[in-house]
């Protein structure tokens, strides 16, 4: 084929398209399943993978590969490092970052900037935006309208104020970024079906935020244990929410063997009260010794005998 013969002379003029097939590089492999085959042939890629990109998650993610095989190292991707940087991010928060959130590569800059100023003007500070990032990575896609209507879901929706609406995204930032229907199906679970009082969820809500991305199996396997089974009032979950991160396993565990043990005893108007923070926060060895007064023993062989 005459193509690939180069011209005989250094003088002779040669068309764009001959010129192109003198000087390129191999090929990269078409139709690759993999990434990683193209990193000999892609700058950008070999770059991504020295910060502690993973390829290997990357390509799952959809589009994800097509996109940074047409990005510039220099070009494109350099001004994003440097914004994330800028925003917080630390050098070996970069590489697991990317891997999350490739896409963030293909953004407009501006539109990033733009997004960070908005936080900004809502008074977060930049550790708090560096923290939210880091842990939500898709945040920075979102644009300030979706930003914007989100903050004052949570703000209307559960009557709370500016501040307690920041503490609570950036607790949770996944809030900002996640599905809203789970949410409203959530709030709609602990007032109609667990019957908490609209105050009481805020607090419940502000405490512990991941009630609200939590299985609503879970929920309602958990307060039907805690209030039906332990006769746990409502004021009282309210004080204590964290119980509804606890594994319903370990709840029951423990309070079969207080139960056992005749000092199963919720509440705080007796001398013997348990609070349930106490209940199930504590390690299985403080809980033996200071709150059920056995030894570790005792516990291990009864729950043998469940």
């Amino acid at each position: 084929d005459w193509d690939d013969i180069p011209p005989s002379s250094a003088l002779e003029v040669i068309s764009e398209a001959e010129a192109v097939q003198i000087i390129a590089e191999p090929l990269p492999p078409l139709q690759s399943s993999t990434l990683r085959d193209y990193v000999d042939h892609s700058e950008t890629l070999a770059k991504l993978v020295h910060l502690g990109v993973d390829l290997s998650q990357v390509e799952k993610r959809q589009k994800a590969g097509q996109l940074l095989l047409t990005l510039d190292f220099e070009k494109d991707v350099k001004k994003i490092l440097l914004f994330l940087k800028d925003v917080g991010l630390e050098d070996n928060q970069l590489g697991p970052f990317l891997t999350k959130n490739p896409y963030i590569l293909g953004e407009d800059l501006e539109a990033l900037e733009t997004r960070v100023a908005y936080l900004k003007s809502k008074k977060f500070g930049q550790s708090e935006i560096a923290q939210m990032v880091s842990r939500a990575p898709y945040l920075l896609l979102f644009s300030v309208e979706r930003l914007d209507n989100r903050l004052g879901f949570f703000k209307n929706e559960l009557g709370l104020s500016v501040k307690k609406t920041k503490d609570l995204v950036i607790h949770l930032p996944r809030l900002l970024t996640g599905k809203l229907e789970p949410v409203k199906e959530n709030l709609q679970v602990c007032q109609i079906e667990l019957g908490f009082q609209r105050n009481e969820i805020q607090q419940i809500v502000y405490k512990t935020p991941k009630i609200l991305t939590a299985s609503k199996k879970r929920l309602r396997q958990t307060f039907d244990y805690l209030h039906n089974i332990m006769g746990i009032p409502h004021h009282m979950l309210t004080r204590f929410p964290q119980v509804f991160n606890s594994k319903l396993l370990r709840i029951r565990e423990r309070h079969m063997f207080l139960a056992f043990l005749g000092r199963a005893q919720y509440d705080p108007a007796q001398p013997s009260y348990i609070s349930l923070d106490q209940l199930v926060s504590l390690p299985d060895e403080v809980f033996c010794t200071e709150i059920a007064k056995v030894s570790m023993q005792d516990f291990e062989n009864f729950l043998k005998t469940l």
